[in-house]
């Protein structure tokens, strides 16, 4: 099977420092160029990374033959325009998360992508991480017994004025930046939609953005709670209870691509720990099962790892939450015909 080739759009620093190199390292992808809208930092970029081709503007490499596939990491403002672009050239679009401002903006890319025919994607890698497909297996196959919960935070600190994560009109903040991701793996491991939502906002008085979020989601099976902050101490955790058991990841999200990831469940037979048992995966890069998982689907004319009609579903939660911290009430997430696989 021929790799894919490869175009990023900017020389974002996740890009750069993550995505590139594992991509490049992946037995089906091939990063054939990167743009910028200043033709030295991407011809930098290119040089540093081994890329072939540097592109002046984001319209010259999507004007190339050449490239195939795109990915976007560009601010989440510029994440269905270009990604639109994108698709209108006849590229296949890998879009970091989350995959819009809001769903009226993930419909229009959804709209666009079925008109073209092209496959687009949302660039959440933890579900191409062993870990979380092990997680799955282990709830589906009752494990745990029936889950009842799923808990989680996600946090760094981060006060940069100039930092496009605390920039409102770039669509910065927490739930957006890092509160999407407990809503993904909450939504995965379910297998279910959550029915209503409740959520507390806390904003930067200067930024304008959610410094601090919490969060209830109430599925058909269970409750998933989490809060997310971009001015608390770095940590994550993403712990699912059962009628039976319990299981978490020593780091859910940000796995360390060189070292050994670990599961751990819980039969709850003492609060000593007696009963826990430990699952080790090799070292990984999610990054590169990502773009291998994409660039397959590309060849073999099949879905994505997260297709838009899941993206959508996870926009509708995170759009659903905002409207809950305005009224102070539970929200319901917006429905949409045709669903989506939960499970994706």
């Amino acid at each position: 099977m021929h790799k894919v080739r490869w175009g990023v759009l900017g020389v974002a620093r996740i890009a750069t420092t993550k995505v590139i190199p594992a991509m490049q390292g992946g037995q089906l992808s091939e990063i054939v160029g990167i743009a910028s809208r200043d033709r030295g930092r991407a011809e930098e970029a290119a040089h540093r990374l081994g890329i072939r081709k540097a592109y002046g503007s984001y319209e010259e490499m999507l004007a190339d033959p050449e490239i195939e596939a795109v990915y976007n990491p560009l601010p989440n403002h510029l994440h269905v325009p270009l990604s639109m672009r994108a698709a209108e050239a006849g590229k296949h679009v890998l879009c970091e998360k989350p995959i819009a401002m809001n769903t009226a903006e993930a419909r229009k890319l959804m709209a666009v992508r079925d008109r073209t025919g092209v496959i687009v994607g949302e660039a959440f890698m933890v579900r191409a991480h062993p870990q979380w497909i092990r997680a799955m297996e282990l709830v589906r196959g009752g494990r745990i017994g029936r889950l009842r919960t799923a808990l989680g935070s996600f946090c760094y600190f981060n006060a940069n004025a100039e930092n496009i994560r605390n920039i409102a009109a770039y669509g910065g903040g927490a739930l957006m930046d890092i509160g999407c991701y407990p809503v993904k793996v909450a939504r995965m491991v379910f297998g279910e939609e959550p029915r209503r939502v409740a959520a507390a906002i806390v904003r930067d008085a200067q930024f304008g953005t959610d410094t601090l979020t919490s969060a209830t989601l109430e599925f058909p099976s269970g409750h998933a709670v989490f809060t997310c902050s971009t001015q608390a101490v770095p940590n994550q955790s993403m712990q699912f209870i059962g009628t039976k058991g319990r299981l978490w990841m020593d780091i859910p999200f940000n796995t360390i691509p060189d070292q050994v990831s670990r599961l751990r469940i819980d039969d709850g037979r003492d609060l000593n720990g007696s009963g826990i048992t430990v699952e080790e995966f090799p070292a990984c890069d999610q990054y590169m099962l990502q773009g291998d998982l994409f660039s397959r689907a590309i060849r073999e004319h099949g879905q994505p790892p997260v297709p838009l009609e899941d993206a959508l579903l996870n926009m509708a939660v995170i759009e659903a939450l905002f409207r809950a911290a305005e009224t102070g009430k539970w929200e319901e997430p917006a429905a949409f015909a045709g669903g989506a696989d939960s499970t994706s």
